[in-house]
């Protein structure tokens, strides 16, 4: 599915001569977060509804208040990811999106977004999920990658879940006829296994061995 098909216009834009009278009415009839505001069909910048309703003065043009805008938009190529990094940056749930002449052309609902992840392959195909972790400068993405391949395992993708101190852990979602053998090769090339998975033979092992010397030592 084409993220652009995504691309809303249903509500228009407000304008620098916009009231705050008109700008509180918008955002009292539509659940956002901010709303675009635009002069000759450029971008001028994205008004809080926070910082809106503060304002008493609703007879006043939002020209007055320009000192409240925020900065953040997005270009028709970008991506679901990229889409998703500037909604949680911006704390936003609305994004102005903006083509190669910088002209606005519409914008992105979170939830709208939300909804092309969660239906793409990598979230709905069967698959398991595990989390590995390694110190930041020794890990590499292609090692991991011929982990799994090596092990007959098809990764569907990974990103960086995590990163504290020097470590990082990285969440894998592959499909594998035996996730066991991947893990003991991720343990040989010293990567710990975060996440907990059924029937771990390795942690079966250290349990057995541990219930062994602890009946050896109540002898």
């Amino acid at each position: 599915m084409n993220i652009n098909d995504y691309i809303l216009t249903e509500i228009n834009p407000l304008r620098l001569k916009s009231t705050i009278q008109s700008a509180k009415k918008l955002f009292k009839n539509f659940p956002l977060t901010h709303f675009p505001v635009i002069d000759e069909n450029k971008l001028v910048g994205s008004f809080a509804e926070d910082d809106i309703q503060i304002i008493e003065h609703e007879k006043g043009e939002l020209m007055s208040y320009t000192h409240l805008l925020s900065s953040f938009f997005a270009d028709e190529k970008a991506t679901v990811l990229e889409l998703l990094k500037i909604f949680a940056d911006n704390d936003t749930n609305i994004i102005p999106v903006l083509d190669e002449q910088k002209n606005y052309v519409g914008y992105y609902d979170l939830r709208d977004v939300l909804d092309v992840f969660s239906t793409s392959p990598f979230m709905i195909e069967e698959s398991e999920t595990l989390i590995v972790k390694k110190l930041e400068n020794d890990f590499s993405m292609s090692t991991i990658a011929q982990i799994v391949e090596a092990n007959n395992g098809k990764l569907l993708g990974a990103y960086i879940s995590e990163k504290k101190e020097d470590f990082v852990e990285i969440t894998l979602k592959l499909v594998s006829n035996d996730i066991n053998e991947i893990m003991q090769t991720f343990r040989r090339y010293n990567y710990e296994i975060v996440s907990t998975h059924e029937n771990d033979i390795y942690l079966e092992d250290l349990k057995n061995r541990s219930e062994y010397l602890q009946k050896y030592l109540e002898m």
